[in-house]
């Protein structure tokens, strides 16, 4: 698997010299993100060949007559197995077959479902959940459109999330999102419950990679 990640690598670097890539904005788009995951591929695997060669040569000292040098060969062996192994489980992740659109930024909206006011304030506690994570992974909001109730909840909240810089694959904002999707619920006595009663109330969220200019291609003649 790894020796045919490096083989494309090598024929997407070609694809991205052709001049009809250059032509291609769409292609330009996918064949980048490609380089960038295979670049990546690229360096961790000659990371790893370079600490399979010392691992040899070391292995060879901790078998040697000098006890000394063999003492601290045994110990290079230690830190060689730990660089190994650290390496393969980094490149692990990038050579599973990904979704395409893990590379984008995402759409968030989370709108109130069943249950009127508690529904309204369920939707509220999720955006200030998934607004603390966004925080905490270093993202971005833009908020698109947002419409609150009368008792401080959101009856809907659309936004865009975005990554800061360029992201590792995997770990953008419709990577880590795009499984939030669906209808949530909660069970709990709500705020505007005065006899104590349990209710049921639902939320919807939908998320969806951002799309790319290149993406929309409208027609002059729908104008």
């Amino acid at each position: 698997m790894l020796a045919g990640a490096l083989a494309r690598q090598a024929v997407v670097e070609q694809e991205l010299l052709d001049p009809k890539t250059l032509r291609d904005a769409k292609l330009l788009a996918s064949l980048g993100r490609e380089s960038q995951r295979l670049t990546q591929v690229a360096e961790l695997a000659h990371v790893l060949a370079k600490a399979d060669e010392e691992l040899i040569e070391t292995r060879e000292l901790a078998n040697g007559d000098d006890a000394e040098m063999a003492a601290e060969a045994r110990a290079e062996l230690d830190r060689l197995a730990a660089t190994i192994a650290a390496t393969e489980e980094q490149l692990k992740p990038l050579l599973i077959p990904r979704d395409p659109l893990d590379d984008r930024n995402a759409i968030v909206e989370l709108r109130a479902g069943t249950g009127g006011d508690e529904a309204a304030l369920f939707a509220a506690d999720l955006w200030r959940m998934y607004s603390r994570y966004i925080e905490r992974r270093g993202w971005k909001i833009e908020i698109i459109d947002m419409t609150e109730s009368e008792l401080g909840g959101y009856k809907d909240i659309s936004m865009a999330v975005k990554s800061k810089g360029t992201p590792e694959p995997g770990t953008t904002p419709y990577a880590r999102l795009k499984f939030e999707g669906g209808v949530h619920r909660v069970q709990r006595v709500p705020e505007t419950e005065s006899q104590g009663r349990i209710h049921t109330s639902a939320a919807g969220v939908l998320v969806l990679p951002e799309a790319e200019e290149i993406d929309v291609d409208i027609n002059i003649n729908d104008l």
